[in-house]
């Protein structure tokens, strides 16, 4: 009942909340960090070992609700600043039975796991990719040269007593004409005919 009242509200609807609103939501929170400040009791909790503890249980509850999400929003969002202590209160008491140690062993553990994982993961396929661009290499032809040769033209006459000696393409020699190459000289338009 109240969980669903509190999820009900979206981030826009918070913005235009009511006083009932605020009260509400100032109760819910309250009431999650009664619930998680009883204390353990071993006479009553005799499981068997690895299983849950109460606290366990009840934070598991919390995550399956959805709470921890709407904490991490109060606890980030400007506008909602007033509820700071509740939820700093809140989330101390859900690691009240976890070491420093302990949780910053476990975080690294998976991050390094994690991270050991993504970097043979990129490593394959690097190693991939390397070998895709070496078979890509060796399927295509050699590159074409765009030099087509040098010739000389017998009998027709350059520049002094030498023939012509032609760069292009023989393909191109049909169309040659001593201005091939040249710049085209421009007429102003009042000279031109």
């Amino acid at each position: 009942g109240l969980w669903g009242a509190l999820t009900a509200l979206s981030p826009q609807d918070w913005e235009q909340r009511q006083e009932e609103d605020t009260l509400l939501i100032e109760r819910i929170l309250l009431l999650v960090r009664n619930v998680l400040h009883v204390p353990p009791d071993p006479t009553e909790e005799q499981g068997v070992d690895g299983d849950a503890s109460v606290h366990d249980r009840v934070l598991w509850a919390l995550h399956i609700s959805g709470m921890d999400d709407l904490l991490k929003f109060l606890a980030s969002a400007q506008v909602e600043q007033q509820w700071a202590l509740h939820v700093l209160e809140i989330i101390s008491l859900m690691f009240r039975d976890q070491s420093p140690e302990e949780l910053a062993a476990l975080g690294q553990g998976t991050a390094g796991a994690e991270h050991g994982e993504d970097t043979r993961e990129l490593e394959s396929l690097r190693q991939r990719e390397l070998a895709e661009k070496r078979a890509r290499a060796l399927q295509r032809p050699s590159r074409h040269s765009r030099f087509g040769g040098s010739y000389v033209l017998q009998g027709l006459k350059s520049i002094g007593d030498r023939d012509v000696v032609f760069h292009k393409g023989l393909h191109n020699l049909k169309s040659y004409t001593h201005d091939l190459g040249k710049e085209p000289r421009r007429v102003p338009r009042h000279r031109q005919a």
